[in-house]
């Protein structure tokens, strides 16, 4: 099984723990992290084929917007996620926006954007709890 990967571009500093990257990884999805607007093009430079993009609304070397523009030219049909904060509107070309961080609906967004894989993993999931309890 080939678990998706989603670019999260979070502007904690590196050498920090991103929140967001250690609930995406708890949904057993693989997460690559950006700290700043140009890192996260510089790795989707590299990493085209992410399913898709997390992007806090609030970088502070490029805006929200810029970021999501110069990805969806690199790669028109990836979706992107907006977490900013209440009344932000900063962001159209995103394809989501998330009202602050709700780790609930981010996993909800992310499995809906890859469904059988989302199916397979929770599947293998219920295995493994079944495997350990026995």
């Amino acid at each position: 099984m080939i678990r998706p990967c989603f670019l999260v571009i979070d502007r904690e500093f590196p050498g920090s723990i991103s929140t967001r990257k250690l609930v995406i990884e708890t949904a057993k999805f693989n997460v690559i992290t950006a700290y700043s607007g140009q890192e996260a093009l510089e790795l989707f430079t590299r990493f085209p084929a992410v399913s898709g993009v997390v992007l806090d609304g609030g970088l502070d070397d490029m805006t929200c917007d810029e970021v999501a523009e110069k990805i969806k030219l690199l790669q028109p049909t990836v979706p992107i996620i907006v977490i900013a904060a209440p009344g932000f509107k900063g962001c159209p070309a995103a394809d989501h926006q998330l009202e602050s961080f709700d780790p609930a609906k981010l996993l909800e967004i992310l499995r809906s954007l890859k469904p059988e894989a989302s199916a397979a993993i929770e599947k293998r999931n219920e295995q493994l709890s079944r495997e350990t309890l026995s």
